[in-house]
């Protein structure tokens, strides 16, 4: 594998290797000594795994208290993928970072605790796999609005299909009193 920093503090791209041949493909989605090597220390305690439709957007979920970092990975079909730096007080305060992520080209992205993540599908249909450092817990999810003039994420997607709740998540210069804390390394 093959990872590369991005501009903000901690987001990480991984590039797969993919094994093809006429059988049809492999991939080594984890192995917890070649990350720890690579800079990816976290320990992963939850899986998840969602099903979207074309031009479906997800996003921009993060827990307050109980903040998760993410691994994730595409498995089936393509999606723009977007991390939000929320942390109050960071250098890249407000900055976001996307990349696409597919099946096909098995890129990987890591999101540090302290992000918002979001996605947007880009083919018929996408099928998203979430590793996560901390369980889900319902009452500490937040969210920022995905359309955050502020954030002016350039959403591959000019009507996308967005949930009642993903709608109702203020901006992020609303959530300034519910949002985790930069800390230096």
């Amino acid at each position: 594998m093959q990872v590369s920093a991005t501009p903000l503090e901690g987001l990480l791209v991984i590039e797969t290797k993919l094994w093809r041949d006429a059988r049809g493909a492999f991939v080594e989605t984890y192995h917890q000594e070649r990350y720890r090597e690579a800079g990816i220390g976290a320990t992963f305690v939850q899986d998840n795994f969602s099903w979207s439709h074309a031009n479906v957007l997800r996003g921009l979920h993060y827990q307050l208290s109980r903040p998760q970092g993410k691994l994730v990975m595409v498995v089936e079909g393509r999606v723009f993928d977007v991390a939000v730096d929320i942390r109050a007080g960071s250098p890249t305060f407000g900055q976001w970072h996307g990349v696409e992520l597919s099946a096909e080209n098995g890129r990987q992205l890591y999101i540090p605790s302290g992000y918002a993540h979001g996605f947007c599908v880009l083919s018929e249909r996408a099928g998203f796999m979430y590793r996560c450092t901390d369980y889900y817990i319902p009452s500490d999810e937040r969210g920022i609005r995905w359309n955050d003039p502020q954030l002016a994420i350039d959403w591959p997607a000019v009507n996308p299909v967005v949930s009642q709740k993903d709608q109702a998540y203020k901006t992020l210069a609303e959530m300034q009193l519910e949002l985790p804390q930069w800390i230096a390394a």
